[in-house]
C-alpha cells in the first residue's frame, strides 16, 4: 500500500496547444486535475523541432498529414508560446487553488541548440521535457513507430536508446527525460511480449549518464514503467523522479498514478515538502 494518500503532479500533460492533441483542453483538464485532487499540473506542449522523414507505406493519420512538406518529410507547426502562456494565465485565474505549471516538451534538442535557445529565452518554463522520438540520426531522422514498421524492433528500441543516452550526455537546456520506454508504445504484437531484461544493459547505459547530468527521469504512465527500470535508475544514483500521464485528453491526466507511486515508494523515493515538486531519494 503508498504511503501517501493523494496522487502527485503530473507534469507531462498535452493540451490545444500541442500540434497532436486534437482532443486537448487546457480548462478542461484544470477542472480533472482538481476532481482528482492533484496538487500540480504542468502544461508541457510539444515543441518538435525535428522534420521527420517519411517513406512510402509508413502510415500517415490525418494529424501528421497535415504537416507534411512537400519535400516528403512532415514538420509540425511550431509552439505559439504567447498564445500558450495567455491561456495559462486565464487558467491560473479560474482555478486559483490548482498549481498550474508552465513547461515545454523539446524533441531532441541535442540537434537543434539555437532553436532551443530561442524557444527557452526569458525562463517561462517551469517545467522543461526532453524527448527522443526519433531514430536514424539527425540526417534521416524517423519517427519511431514508423522505423518500427519496417525495422527489426529490438533494432529500433536499440537506437531508440543510443539517442537517448547521445542527449542525456549532452549540455541541452532540459531537466527530465522523457518516456525512456517509448518504443514500447509501438512495439509489434508479432515480436512477442516486450521484456525490459533484453534491454537492460542499453536502459542502464542511459539511466547511468543521465544520473551523472543531475537530471531527473519521468515515470511515464502511458504504458506503465516497468518497475525494473525505476529500480535501476535508482541503482545508477539517479536523485529524483517525475511522474508524467503524458495525457492528450483531459481523461487521461495522471492516468495509472497511484500503481506508479507504489513503483517510486519501493524504490526508495519520497515526496518533499512542496506537493508539486519532483519526488527524491533525499525527502
Amino acid at each position: 500500500m503508498s504511503e501517501v494518500p493523494d496522487l502527485p503532479g503530473d507534469n507531462h500533460v498535452h493540451t490545444e496547444w500541442s500540434w497532436d492533441a486534437v482532443e486537448g483542453a487546457m480548462d478542461a483538464t484544470c477542472a480533472r486535475a482538481e476532481q482528482l485532487r492533484l496538487p500540480s499540473v504542468a502544461f508541457t506542449e510539444h515543441a518538435d523541432l525535428t522534420p521527420w522523414v517519411v517513406r512510402p507505406g509508413d502510415a500517415m493519420p490525418d494529424v501528421l498529414a497535415r504537416w507534411l512538406r512537400p519535400d516528403g518529410r512532415v514538420a509540425p507547426r511550431p509552439l505559439d508560446v504567447e498564445g500558450y502562456l495567455a491561456c495559462l494565465q486565464r487558467c491560473r485565474e479560474r482555478y486559483p487553488e490548482l498549481r498550474i505549471l508552465s513547461g515545454v516538451e523539446l524533441s531532441e534538442p541535442h540537434w537543434h541548440p539555437e532553436q532551443t535557445a530561442a524557444l527557452l529565452a526569458g525562463g517561462r518554463f517551469h517545467r522543461v521535457l526532453g524527448s527522443v522520438h526519433s531514430v536514424g540520426g539527425r540526417a534521416e531522422p524517423r519517427l519511431v513507430d514508423h522505423a518500427m514498421g519496417d525495422t527489426a524492433a529490438a533494432d529500433v528500441v536499440r537506437s531508440y536508446l543510443a539517442e537517448a543516452a547521445v542527449m542525456a550526455a549532452s549540455d541541452a537546456p532540459f531537466s527530465v527525460l522523457a518516456h525512456i520506454d517509448y518504443p514500447v508504445r509501438h512495439w509489434p504484437v508479432d515480436a512477442g511480449p516486450f521484456r525490459p531484461a533484453d534491454f537492460e544493459e542499453e536502459f542502464r547505459a542511459v539511466l547511468t549518464v543521465l544520473a551523472a547530468s543531475g537530471r531527473a527521469l519521468e515515470i511515464n504512465t502511458r504504458v506503465p514503467l516497468a518497475p525494473e527500470l525505476v529500480a535501476w535508475w535508482a541503482d545508477a544514483g539517479g536523485d529524483a523522479v517525475s511522474f508524467g500521464s503524458d495525457a492528450h485528453r483531459p481523461a487521461d491526466l495522471a492516468n495509472g498514478f497511484a500503481a506508479a507511486a507504489d513503483v517510486a515508494l519501493g524504490c526508495g523515493f519520497r515526496p518533499g515538502t512542496d506537493a508539486a515538486g519532483l519526488w527524491s531519494r533525499r525527502a
